[in-house]
């Protein structure tokens, strides 16, 4: 079992469709702090971090007492903000923990670090989510994947994979939750980037094109992430539905 296991939540102030989003009140706290409390409840993760490059978010985070990390302004993605933090720490596994995502089942977070501790030959892992919308299946906004028997992904894609003549087939949809071991993230921004992720723009697919497997779990946790005002809403509406009595 890995000595320490640590979260890291990426969090920028800058957002193209909706600034300051990790900020926005939901309920009587931030998206952020939702987000924070609810890994506070994963089995498995020794110590949170919130990775920043904006002081309103440093500022609030260490308000409700999170440990927060300032980080470099000019990286291209939350997974280079996440190993600038797991480069000072000593984890022996790190997990990426989207910002976003203020109702993230501490269940699947666990789910996603528990094939790290029974194979040691397991790198990265991630989640998938049966598709049970048929308008998510032809939505290029929602990421697919196919995997082996073994569990590990063949391939993420904005197309519907797999193709099938049948009308009764199963498709899985990817849920943006990474765990890596430390030493295979420290690497992973150099890796070469492929034409298969610039085609794509999925980033996950740099693994898959270098030759290192990701492990998939089925989970049935429903990502629901903030990336419009609209987003808000929505979920505002399923929290207080959530916090009537006698609603699980």
């Amino acid at each position: 079992m890995p000595r320490k296991i640590l979260g890291v939540i990426p969090a920028r102030f800058g957002s193209t469709r909706f600034p300051g989003k990790v900020l926005a009140l939901l309920s009587s706290k931030t998206v952020l702090q939702h987000v924070y409390e609810r890994a506070c409840q994963s089995r498995y993760l020794s110590d949170i971090i919130i990775a920043t490059d904006d002081k309103r978010v440093y500022e609030a985070a260490r308000s409700f007492g999170a440990r927060v990390r300032m980080t470099r302004a000019d990286h291209l993605s939350g997974t280079d903000r996440v190993a600038e933090v797991a480069s000072a720490e000593e984890a022996a596994v790190v997990v990426n923990i989207q910002g976003d995502e203020p109702l993230i089942d501490p269940a699947a977070i666990d789910a996603a670090i528990l094939p790290l501790f029974h194979d040691s030959e397991v790198v990265m892992a991630t989640l998938k989510k049966k598709i049970e919308d048929p308008r998510e299946i032809d939505d290029p906004n929602v990421v697919k994947v196919v995997a082996n028997h073994a569990g590990d992904a063949i391939y993420f894609s904005r197309c519907a994979i797999p193709y099938t003549r049948e009308q009764d087939g199963a498709w899985f949809k990817h849920i943006g939750l990474y765990v890596y071991r430390r030493d295979f993230l420290l690497g992973y921004s150099r890796l070469p980037v492929g034409p298969l992720e610039r085609a794509e723009r999925l980033e996950q697919l740099r693994a898959l094109e270098n030759g290192y497997p990701i492990r998939v779990i089925e989970t049935d946790y429903e990502s629901l992430g903030v990336d419009t005002p609209e987003d808000l809403e929505r979920v505002s509406r399923l929290f207080e539905a959530s916090m009537m009595p006698g609603v699980n």
